[in-house]
C-alpha cells in the first residue's frame, strides 16, 4: 500500500505504544479498510459503467449494420425492379456512409439515374463526378471489393467524355487495371467480363485520328482486337447465359466487325428479343432492329 497514499514503516514499528493510544492504531486500520472498500466500490463502478458503455456501443454497432444491411436489401429490390429514381433517392440519403458495399451501389445509382432521357445534360454531367467520388470512397473503404473496382472503371469512363480525348485515352489504361481486377476478385460476376469485352471493343474501333492522337501522346497507347472482344463477350455468357441484353447486341455488333453474318443474325436477334425491363433494353432493342434491317 506504500505509494497508494497509506503511511509506511515508521522507526516506532514494533515498539509499544502507550495504552492511552492503544485505540489509534485500531481507527486507522479501520480507516483504511473503509477507504479499501471504497476504492473498490469505485472500481467496480467505474468497470460497469466501462462495459455499460462498451455494450451501448457495441450495440450501436449491431444497430448501424442492420440498417445497412436493411438499406442495401431494399436497394437491391428496387433495382431489380428498374425503379432507378426511387432507388437514387433512398440510397443518396446516406452518401456520407463508410460501407463499401452501399458507396458502390450509390455510384451505380447515380450513374442509372445519369442514362435517363429525362436528366438533363447539367444533370447528366453533375451525376458522372457524383458517381466517380462514390465509387472512389468505396475503393477507399474496401480495396478487395469487386464491384467497387467495376464501378470505379465505369464512372471514370464516363468522366472521361467530359475531359477530353487525352484524359479519355490516359483513363483507359487504369480502367483497364481495375477491370482486371475485378474480375481476378470475382471471376464469376458476368458483368465485369462484359465490361472488359466493350473495352477491347472500343480500342479495336477506334477512329484513325484518334489511334494517331494516341500514339503522340503515349509511347505505347491502349489497342486490342475485335477477337479479343469477342473472347470477352462469350466468357460474360457462359459465366451468366442471357444476363445482359447489351452483352447480346455486343456479341451481334462484334460478328459484324468480323465479317460473319450468320452468327450476327443469330446474337442481334436474341437482343431485339430480349425482355425490356429498362430503359437501356429498349435502346438495345432498337439498335439490334436497326443493324438487323441494315443486314
Amino acid at each position: 500500500l506504500q505509494g497508494a497514499g497509506c503511511p509506511g514503516p515508521t522507526p516506532l514499528q514494533g515498539t509499544a505504544a502507550p495504552r492511552g493510544r492503544e485505540a489509534a492504531p485500531r481507527a486507522e486500520g479501520e480507516v483504511l479498510r473503509k477507504s479499501l472498500r471504497r476504492g473498490v466500490a469505485l472500481s467496480t463502478g467505474s468497470f460497469v459503467l466501462c462495459e455499460a458503455l462498451r455494450l451501448i456501443s457495441g450495440s450501436a454497432e449491431v444497430h448501424a449494420s442492420f440498417k445497412v444491411a436493411e438499406v442495401i436489401e431494399q436497394a437491391d429490390y428496387l433495382y431489380g425492379s428498374g425503379e432507378t429514381e426511387k432507388l437514387y433517392q433512398l440510397l443518396v440519403q446516406h452518401k456520407n456512409s463508410e460501407d463499401a458495399e452501399l458507396l458502390w451501389r450509390l455510384a451505380r445509382a447515380s450513374r442509372d439515374l445519369a442514362q435517363l432521357s429525362i436528366t438533363s445534360a447539367e444533370e447528366k454531367r453533375q451525376l458522372a463526378y457524383d458517381s466517380l467520388e462514390y465509387a472512389k470512397r468505396a475503393l477507399e473503404k474496401n480495396e478487395a471489393n469487386s464491384a467497387a473496382h467495376k464501378w470505379y472503371a465505369i464512372c471514370l469512363s464516363d468522366v472521361g467524355d467530359y475531359e477530353g480525348i487525352k484524359v479519355k485515352i490516359g483513363n483507359a489504361f487504369v480502367i483497364k487495371e481495375h477491370f482486371e481486377r475485378a474480375i481476378e476478385l470475382n471471376p464469376k460476376d458476368a458483368t465485369s467480363v462484359h465490361l472488359m469485352g466493350v473495352w477491347c471493343y472500343s480500342f479495336a474501333e477506334l477512329p484513325w485520328y484518334q489511334r494517331k492522337i494516341a500514339a503522340m501522346l503515349f509511347a505505347t497507347p491502349p489497342t486490342s482486337t475485335y477477337e479479343e472482344a469477342l473472347r470477352y463477350f462469350h466468357m460474360a455468357e457462359e459465366a451468366d447465359p442471357n444476363f445482359y441484353s447489351k452483352n447480346l447486341l455486343f456479341l451481334g455488333k462484334t460478328y459484324l466487325k468480323l465479317n460473319n453474318k450468320k452468327m450476327a443474325l443469330l446474337w442481334l436477334s436474341k437482343a431485339k428479343e430480349y425482355p425490356a425491363h429498362t430503359e437501356e433494353d429498349k435502346q438495345v432493342q432498337k439498335e439490334a432492329l436497326e443493324l438487323l434491317n441494315s443486314i
